[in-house]
């Protein structure tokens, strides 16, 4: 679908002074030469403090810039979700797998954020993040007051998040924990992923064996999460030795897939494929005072009770 477009703001600094239109989003934004730059703003994209902005304008401090990016097609993605949790204060939803949470790359609209709005209202927003590939329950705030008594919650670490994955091999421990820090790399496409780097930031996850599937050389696992890193489980358990199934980034070791691939497309980090799903949050209510636990049916892959038939 092609969607509405985006505006997307600045404000200079001092360290911008000086320095043209053109040349101030071109180091800002590299994703696109000045000569790209140059013909968006020709075109009327850009307004430097209201007005029409031409390349070779000079910038000074506290100048506003707004580009206007214009309508793009966007990736499909599925946008169907279910609440699993609703009152005034906080709303724990079950995202589908390959819906963004947040709008980035090529997606804006296509994107649970979006969605959430459309329904709910533009105060909502996540306490916490899934990937693209990850299915499963996310907690939203609906005010302030909700959004500073989870926040606090979550630096505190008295937000708990299970999570059901399907790993590579059989031969894990009944139970381990990983402690990997992570932190960004060198990659491709984006120019940095996260991934393990000892001098990241410290992570852990418990993981448990739930079912072995030998003739699969895989294994249905729990992982609880007392940290919340980007792509932690996929780091996590790749860095053990035992990747997702499916995942087209991160090989064992906890570090991005690179060499062999020829469309670096597949080994971004919004790359889906793999079984990840979000599948036990519970947290203090902001409200109630209460601790509220929901449970996001996992799909039939990842479903403990379930026998596992490809």
């Amino acid at each position: 679908m092609k969607n509405s477009g985006c505006v997307y703001p600045n404000s200079t600094t001092s360290d911008d002074e000086g320095v043209t239109v053109a040349s101030f989003y071109a180091s800002r934004y590299p994703h696109s030469t000045e000569e790209e730059w140059r013909r968006r703003i020709e075109g009327g994209q850009v307004l430097l403090n209201g007005l029409p902005a031409s390349p070779d304008d000079q910038l000074t401090r506290g100048d506003c810039l707004l580009y206007h990016r214009l309508p793009w097609e966007e990736p499909d993605a599925p946008t169907d979700f279910a609440t699993l949790f609703e009152d005034d204060d906080v709303l724990v939803l079950s995202k589908p797998s390959g819906l963004p949470v947040l709008p980035g790359g090529f997606f804006l609209e296509n994107t649970l954020l979006h969605l959430v709005h459309e329904r709910y209202g533009c105060t909502c927003s996540p306490v916490h993040r899934l990937g693209r590939g990850t299915s499963g329950g996310i907690l939203f705030i609906r005010n302030a007051l909700a959004a500073r008594s989870l926040a606090k919650a979550m630096f505190e670490r008295r937000i708990l998040k299970v999570y059901l994955a399907l790993a590579s091999g059989t031969e894990m421990p009944d139970a381990f924990t990983v402690h990997a820090p992570i932190g960004p790399v060198p990659h491709k496409l984006p120019v940095t992923v996260n991934a393990y780097r000892p001098d990241g930031r410290p992570s852990t996850s418990h993981v448990r064996v739930i079912r072995r599937l030998p003739d699969k050389n895989a294994a249905l696992l729990e992982v609880t999460l007392p940290t919340g890193r980007p792509h932690q489980i996929r780091i996590h358990l790749s860095y053990a030795g035992y990747p997702l199934v499916g995942d087209p980034l991160y090989r064992p070791g906890g570090i991005p897939r690179a060499e062999g691939v020829e469309d670096e497309w597949t080994t971004t980090p919004g790359a889906t494929g793999y079984l990840l799903h979000s599948w036990k949050i519970r947290f203090p209510h902001p409200a109630m005072r209460e601790e509220i636990e929901v449970v996001s049916p996992p799909p039939a892959l990842l479903d403990p009770a379930e026998a596992w038939n490809p």
